[in-house]
């Protein structure tokens, strides 16, 4: 919850900017000029927006508390949770002062979910697996009972009224 109000307090609080560019909706636009301009400037553009959602690519799979799931369908529901989340960050961007929605931050933003899932939960998952049956124990074992001597049903020494 506190990352949610973090993030929603950098990417929501206006800014006092004397212009502002237009918005981008062509995909992969920010990202190749990003890049044109050298590789540390790649690191600090793409790096905020690839890292700014990247923890609910963890804390979502956690919230469920689930240990034995598909690892496909936790992927799924986790970058398909934190890109709805992104597009609904990036929908209130339009009417912040100062602020501009880009296509390549909501794609950065899903794509750090969707990195931070695959190198942590698949790992945390096994280790929390073999953790549980390690605190179980082995399988009791049961032991065998004999067959129970036949009963007399019809038996005339019992009154059933």
């Amino acid at each position: 919850m506190v990352h949610l109000l973090i993030v929603g307090r950098l990417m929501l609080w206006p800014r006092a900017v004397p212009w502002v560019p237009e918005a981008n909706v062509e995909p992969l636009a920010t990202i190749g000029a990003a890049l044109a301009r050298g590789p540390w400037a790649a690191v600090c553009d793409l790096g905020a927006p690839l890292l700014m959602l990247a923890p609910l690519g963890v804390l979502l799979p956690l919230a469920a508390g689930r240990l034995n799931v598909s690892p496909v369908l936790s992927l799924l529901r986790t970058v398909g949770a934190g890109g709805l989340l992104a597009l609904v960050l990036e929908a209130l961007q339009a009417s912040v002062p100062g602020r501009v929605p880009d296509v390549d931050a909501l794609l950065l933003n899903i794509l750090g979910v969707a990195l931070a899932h695959l190198a942590v939960v698949p790992r945390a998952r096994a280790r929390l697996r073999r953790r549980a049956e390690d605190l179980r124990g082995p399988t009791p074992k049961i032991t065998r009972v004999g067959p129970l001597p036949k009963a007399d049903v019809l038996s005339a020494s019992r009154t059933y009224l």
